[in-house]
């Protein structure tokens, strides 16, 4: 629950507010003062008759009525307080700071679970226990420094830990990103980062409220409302990206087939944000670079978040620095693309001898500051190829360079086309780059770290349609052939080949069989060379259970005498041999996720290399070319070193129907398709294995 009086309170009371600034209680009042709030303060401090130049009440029953209540207390404490406040004040929300609650020990999730119940009970928000506060333009409910610049333009930041919270502030300061709110929810108790987040959306307002949303996230407890709500939020023209700390895994788990051993929570993570079109950051550093990209998208006037910036010019007076970036944008699958013709003639014949226009445009370390606006305004009103300009300019410390920045703050408020400055020199520079921030900017200072945020940015697809994609797929049949499968465990040979057929999801022709004379018989009529393979086992290379490149019956029926004398063996299948690229399909179900489709290269390189993309299924077309197009294999997928590519359209229509197979079929637990054999003209499932649970 979130309410006016957390958001907006008319007074607040501090319980456990002191004159010592170096504690949380004493901090928060400095913060609140020194932050400007204007409603009414109020103090609960027993020794004190005077806090920070604020009367101070001996007792909690001596404070009139009040909006918002800051406990600052030992844990054991709190329940009281909050049972007494909400009861006799008509508190109707709590900023909780104390720790010692559900993250410690039984008892302390106990005390937790009776603050909830109050607050339950009396209609009451809840933030925290065990956080920082919360922090907005009414009010600066936090202990902790910086209080970063508060502005209607800036972020929304929420996250899941208070010492988190402050080192990303550290980092985005020092950027020049403004926020509009900071949340520290703490356990979570009532209101977690998607409550924050479900809020955000069904309040939000285009015209007043920020579009940029950051999150740092340690749990999530709710993947279905975070989809809901950030997908919703995106689709309004907000931008969204987050951390997700605590996915990876220490050390292999035992698993039974290729998918249980590449499958993670980080899988189901990596899925969850591809589906909800969230950005992915892996560091403080990132996250705060791609909120200040995002910033600049939205201040300017024609970036959309449906048309991704594809095309940069680079102004700089330092070449060096300009390459690299060139590098970084191009590795990031972004163009710096080459300009020439009479309009770069005219700007060239405006700047010194020696400069270059061809992009990146160097006008020198002598360039002059009216020399760097006339090249911004090349670039922004006659290099229509261009989506974006990036202007890096610095310092060797011989000149000051207020009125180079100035001329840059003049071009950002005036240029049709977003503008990313790179402003390196922080110790030569440091008060013009200051200066420049103030003004309402940030400031990249590193080239490649910028490179790769709008790299995450522009990799990101927008969120998936919500509807599934059922042509062609036989969801009546899917669940009789379900129904009738008795107990738990592997799915026999011709159980698999029913399901995907019902999927639509081609195989090639296979016999299963404990007779070599059946076997023999198909083998003839499919026409050799075929592909033998015990059957029973559930690692068949493991074991030697495969034979490839079977040409006659005589080594056939070699090869079904050798396997049929394999351990746990049942039959041996085969099937006819076909050549082509290896790729793989793979899903795992995760709980509260759902199923997590896997897609890569396959054969045994699965495994080995790990080169996987993940989606949450149901699956959209966009979500598959998505995960396609993020393999770092995906060049021969493409085609390389003359071989032809894959036909990538079968291929994204198999990891669709099979998300839609796994949407009506939740009794699958793993299942692998590896190898499916690929060429320019068709895509066909050569081996799968499919584990029920029921």
């Amino acid at each position: 629950m979130i309410n006016k009086q957390l958001l907006q309170p008319e007074s607040i009371v501090v319980i456990g507010g002191s004159n010592n600034v170096h504690k949380p209680g004493g901090a928060i009042v400095r913060n609140l003062i020194s932050g400007g709030y204007q409603g009414t303060l109020r103090i609960v401090n027993p020794k004190e008759d005077e806090v920070q130049g604020v009367k101070a009440f001996h007792d909690v029953k001596e404070v009139p009525p009040t909006d918002l209540a800051i406990l600052v207390v030992a844990a054991k404490f709190c329940p009281d307080y909050v049972e007494f406040l909400a009861a006799e004040k008509q508190v109707k929300a709590f900023i909780i700071i104390s720790a010692g609650f559900g993250e410690e020990t039984k008892a302390g999730a106990a005390l937790e679970q009776r603050i909830l119940d109050t607050c339950e009970k009396y209609g009451a928000a809840l933030i925290g226990p065990n956080c920082i506060g919360l922090m907005n333009r009414w009010h600066h409910s936090v202990f902790t420094k910086p209080i970063p610049e508060l502005s209607p333009k800036g972020v929304d930041f929420i996250s899941g830990s208070g010492a988190t919270a402050v080192f990303i502030l550290e980092s985005a300061v020092i950027k020049g990103l403004q926020f509009n709110s900071v949340w520290s929810i703490g356990n979570g108790k009532q209101i977690g980062i998607e409550d924050a987040l479900q809020y955000m959306d069904e309040n939000y307002n285009p015209e007043t409220d920020s579009p940029v949303k950051l999150l740092y996230i340690e749990n999530i407890s709710n993947p279905d409302k975070l989809l809901f709500h950030a997908s919703s939020l995106i689709r309004k023209g907000c931008r969204i990206a987050a951390i997700k700390a605590g996915s990876s895994e220490s050390g292999s788990r035992a698993a039974s087939s290729h998918t249980g051993a590449i499958a993670s929570s980080d899988s189901a993570v990596e899925a969850l944000f591809r589906k909800a079109g969230i950005v992915r950051c892996f560091s403080r550093e990132e996250l705060t670079t791609v909120g200040c990209v995002f910033k600049v998208m939205s201040d300017s006037k024609n970036v959309q978040p449906t048309a991704p910036l594809k095309n940069f010019a680079i102004v700089t007076h330092a070449g060096g620095p300009g390459v690299m970036l060139t590098d970084a944008l191009s590795k990031g699958g972004m163009n710096v693309p080459p300009i020439s013709g009479d309009a770069a003639n005219e700007l060239k014949a405006q700047l010194f001898p020696g400069s270059s226009v061809a992009n990146p445009i160097d006008i020198l370390a002598t360039g002059t500051p009216e020399q760097l606006g006339t090249a911004i305004d090349y670039c922004d009103k006659k290099f229509e190829h261009i989506d974006a300009i990036m202007v890096i300019f610095g310092t060797p410390g011989l000149v000051q360079l207020y009125e180079a920045y100035d001329v840059l703050h003049k071009k950002i408020l005036e240029s049709d086309k977003p503008i990313f400055p790179v402003l390196p020199s922080l110790h030569t520079a440091g008060p013009e780059v200051e200066e420049f921030l103030k003004k309402g900017h940030v400031n990249f200072s590193d080239e490649v770290t910028l490179a790769t945020a709008l790299s995450q940015v522009t990799k990101t697809p927008l969120p998936a349609a919500n509807e599934v994609e059922l042509f062609g797929v036989d969801v009546p049949k899917i669940r009789d052939i379900i129904a009738g499968i008795k107990g738990n465990g592997y799915i026999s040979p011709n159980l698999v080949h029913q399901l995907l057929e019902c999927a639509g999801i081609p195989m090639v022709p296979e016999f299963v069989s404990s007779k070599k004379d059946e076997l023999i018989a198909f083998a003839n009529k499919v026409e050799y060379p075929v592909v033998a393979k015990v059957v029973g086992p559930v690692h068949k290379s493991d074991v030697g259970g495969v034979a490839l490149n079977v040409r006659t019956p005589e080594h056939l029926a070699l090869e079904f005498d050798r396997m049929m004398k394999i351990k746990d063996a049942t039959g041996v299948m085969v099937q006819k041999m076909l050549s082509g690229t290896e790729l793989f399909i793979g899903a795992k179900y995760e709980q509260r996720f759902g199923h997590v489709v896997l897609c890569g290269l396959g054969g045994i390189f699965v495994e080995a290399l790990k080169d996987v993309s993940s989606g949450l299924a149901p699956l959209s077309y966009a979500e598959a070319y998505s995960m396609i197009h993020s393999l770092r294999g995906y060049k021969i997928i493409q085609g390389t070193r003359g071989q032809k590519g894959i036909n990538e359209q079968k291929y994204a229509e198999i990891i669709v129907r099979l998300s839609t197979l796994l949407r009506f079929a939740t009794e699958i637990k793993e299942m692998d398709i590896n190898p499916l054999l690929a060429d320019d003209k068709s895509v066909i499932a050569v081996d799968a294995r499919i584990l029920i649970e029921k």
